[in-house]
């Protein structure tokens, strides 16, 4: 075995020396017999949630066995989650797992927030990318954006959307279309997904900018038909349909996502190997599975590049949000 004389340890750099450490003692994460948390503000089953527990029990693997759990806090648009993880020590140990809404539509949103989207969170990785897809009753009198630009136009007020909640991507993303096509539709909020689609199918609201698993699922049946995707590319699961862009409106390519955050001022080294471990994650063969079935596209984005994503995301939702003039309190 090789030994060192406290005068060659001495003589050793910095680096060779951290190197020789096991990386928990190296970042002191994790602390043994203290489980990890992983925050998810979405009730279990939901999809987000079953994308976190995956990404729970390989974590876990990654750290030789260490319990990783996932723990629902459900509500309030995301707010319970998100405020237990802003005050959550920055060890580590509590994560939190949400969508594009905590951090870049809500500080719009709403007057005042039980957190702060900055000072109060470390962004770690953007886990996948996500679309909205505009879909229309199968009977609806227009098969492409420019066609419903054209039927909107010729008849004033008299389309509706709907949303899956006030204030949602959906919502946004309509009132968007609203002001890039110059055209006037009346909005209708729904509790849920499964609510908004319901209501599309049965002829209630003649729009709506569903998930992209959700819609691709209801136009492959037959059960809806697509306009278009609000996205920079086409969608990879529908891949001959084109945009929004395309079809001549512009500014609609503001990509959702879902990611992971710590508390805020976490230790450089303990984010950065949560982050090392989070991109490995999201490369395996079992996650990108899951988030192709989705619909949705893998990003891996960590650290300082993640951040970035985070504050164009909020300028870009901000400007819609206040031309729309929405506010939830």
């Amino acid at each position: 075995m090789r030994s060192f004389s406290r005068r060659g340890l001495l003589a050793l750099p910095l680096a060779s020396l951290l190197a020789a450490l096991p990386a928990q003692a190296q970042t002191g994460f994790p602390i043994a017999g203290k489980p990890i948390r992983i925050v998810v503000p979405f009730s279990a089953g939901a999809g987000s949630d079953n994308t976190a527990r995956l990404i729970a029990r390989m974590f876990s693997e990654e750290l030789g066995g260490h319990p990783v759990v996932v723990d629902n806090k459900p509500g309030a648009g995301t707010f319970i989650g998100a405020s237990e993880v802003a005050r959550a020590p920055a060890d580590g140990h509590t994560l939190l797992y949400t969508i594009v809404v905590t951090h870049t539509q809500n500080p719009h949103l709403y007057s005042k927030l039980p957190y702060d989207p900055v000072k109060d969170f470390t962004p770690l990785t953007q886990v996948m990318k996500s679309a909205t897809v505009l879909i229309a009753p199968i009977n609806a009198p227009y098969n492409s954006v420019r066609e419903l630009v054209a039927y909107a136009k010729a008849n004033p007020g008299k389309l509706n959307f709907a949303s899956f909640a006030l204030g949602s991507t959906s919502h946004l993303n309509g009132e968007l279309l609203k002001m890039r096509a110059g055209i006037d539709m009346v909005h209708v909020p729904y509790k849920g997904t499964s609510d908004a689609s319901q209501a599309l199918m049965a002829g209630d609201v003649q729009l709506y900018f569903d998930g992209t698993a959700t819609a691709v699922q209801a136009i492959k049946s037959g059960k809806a038909k697509g306009l278009g995707t609000a996205t920079p590319t086409r969608v990879p699961a529908l891949p001959d349909l084109p945009t929004m862009f395309e079809q001549g409106v512009q500014g609609l390519d503001i990509v959702g996502w879902q990611g992971i955050f710590g508390p805020g001022h976490m230790a450089p080294a303990t984010a950065q190997k949560i982050a090392a471990i989070l991109t490995r994650i999201v490369r395996s063969p079992e996650l990108l599975k899951l988030i192709e079935a989705q619909g949705n596209e893998p990003s891996g984005a960590s650290g300082a590049e993640f951040a970035a994503i985070v504050q164009r995301d909020t300028e870009r939702w901000g400007e819609v949000i206040r031309a729309a003039k929405i506010k939830l309190d």
